[in-house]
């Protein structure tokens, strides 16, 4: 058969409602409240599955044939957009899974947990030493106190023999981090593919660490100290980051006339990678499974389709959502509440990539190492060939995320084009089951990790940067 020929991929990963709970003999109800992914663009209902051309479930270019495995992987924060990424399509192609989610609230969570072809365990992977304590578990460092939840990691890898793991700043992720690869390596986990992250300084004394992609470093390191077999994926800046709402550094802000602005401390010459996690994350993942360690191990892959300057990816956006989008170099702006932990991120993010430097050439390499981002997106590509860009996105994807967020500007003429004013504050705050509302981020994002909340206007829940 051509390999340019399309075959039809099957899933049963329609969104279903949750299964009721029975507690103390009465059912329990679990509300889910709006999501940005309120209507999935892989579910069989989306419009998507007629009109994107590279749609993963509807049809993909064949790549190499490979017997329907028998097989279970290991997941965690499976909210998140690189692990849903996953779980939809190894559940299609016959995998197993075995996922951890922090909690069964929004849409995202709802699928994975309805999947036939998945065992969930909802629980953080830290737990509080004392139930009263309430520090932020976002905090960059030690966090006395704050342990690692070992029982659920020990049960999550179970009969595991391939693990997709992407860590988040929820907990003392470096700890946490060298428990799963433990775990991983006392069940013998065949294929460990962990979502890792450059330390900036490791590269050059006079670049400032990002703590959360610093974490992401120290916890890579642990794994090939202890031996795993495993491969370690690089994620460009999410294509689905962007949203009109007020989150940092990612915000495409709508303007009166109707026209985008995006503001961030990027040089408008440097190239980034960029990325449609929902899109691209799992069928990369599949494939690394596929080949397995005689091909990957030990490798590191930057897993990012486009390489673009923040002016090139400003125009595939005009391109893709038809109205004007300018790009505004400058600081990053903090318009709502956020973790800790990000805040930390976002500071040190500013300083690698300083507004000062006038030269594209003297900005950091966003994976830290110049000869991987030089290798966007060869290495994506030798992965998976059918990606959704940033024009696609934004001409397929965004619009229907900002309408169900509640934005109407896709309904509006751009000619007399008027912003409605925000009603009702924003505030994005840590979410754990202590009060606080729950999840790359996501967002997951960043492209950092999931794991943050916007309240307000329509949108209440959003697994962002992960």
């Amino acid at each position: 058969m051509s390999s340019s020929t399309p075959i039809p991929i099957q899933t049963n990963l329609v969104f279903r409602p949750a299964p009721s709970d029975q507690q103390n003999g009465s059912p329990k109800t679990v509300q889910y409240s709006k999501h940005k992914h309120s209507r999935s663009s892989y579910s069989e209902g989306s419009p998507l599955t007629a009109v994107s051309r590279n749609n993963s479930l509807s049809f993909r270019p064949l790549k190499r044939s490979t017997p329907s495995p028998n097989k279970t992987i290991a997941v965690i924060n499976a909210s998140g957009r690189q692990a849903a990424s996953l779980i939809r399509i190894a559940t299609a192609v016959g995998y197993k899974v075995r996922a951890q989610l922090r909690n069964l609230e929004g849409v995202i969570a709802t699928e994975v947990a309805t999947n036939p072809n998945v065992t969930v365990f909802v629980g953080e992977l830290y737990i509080r030493n004392k139930p009263d304590d309430k520090q932020d578990v976002t905090a960059h460092g030690d966090l006395p106190g704050i342990l690692v939840n070992h029982s659920l990691i020990n049960e999550l890898f179970r009969g595991a023999q391939l693990a997709f793991i992407n860590t988040t700043f929820y907990g003392n992720e470096l700890h946490i981090g060298q428990a799963l690869a433990d775990a991983a390596k006392k069940v013998g986990v065949q294929h460990y593919v962990y979502s890792s992250m450059p330390d900036h300084a490791k590269y050059d004394a006079t670049w400032p660490s990002l703590p959360l992609w610093a974490a992401k470093h120290e916890v890579e390191e642990y794994v090939r100290e202890i031996g795993l077999p495993a491969t370690f994926v690089y994620t460009g800046i999410y294509n689905n980051n962007f949203t009109s709402l007020l989150y940092p550094l990612f915000c495409m802000e709508l303007k009166p006339d109707g026209s985008f602005e995006w503001q961030a401390p990027f040089h408008p010459d440097a190239k980034l990678p960029w990325l449609d996690a929902e899109h691209d994350v799992g069928p990369a993942v599949i494939q690394l499974f596929k080949d397995g360690p005689p091909k990957w191990n030990g490798k590191r892959i930057a897993l990012a389709y486009e390489f673009l300057t923040p002016l090139e990816a400003c125009k595939a956006f005009e391109r893709g959502v038809g109205r004007t989008v300018r790009y505004k170099r400058g600081p990053i702006e903090v318009k709502v509440k956020i973790p800790e932990g990000y805040r930390e991120q976002l500071e040190a993010l500013e300083k690698l990539f300083c507004l000062s430097n006038n030269d594209p050439k003297k900005q950091p390499p966003y994976f830290g190492d110049r000869k991987l981002d030089s290798r966007c997106p060869d290495d994506a590509l030798a992965l998976w060939e059918g990606p959704r860009g940033l024009e696609e996105y934004a001409r397929e994807i965004f619009p229907m995320e900002e309408e169900a967020n509640g934005m109407t500007w896709m309904f509006d003429d751009e000619v007399g084009y008027t912003c409605e004013p925000v009603s009702s504050p924003l505030t994005m705050h840590e979410g754990n089951g202590d009060g606080a509302a729950d999840n790359e981020g996501d967002r997951d994002e960043e492209s950092f990790d999931e794991g943050l909340v916007m309240r307000g206007l329509k949108r209440d829940e959003e697994d962002w940067l992960a």
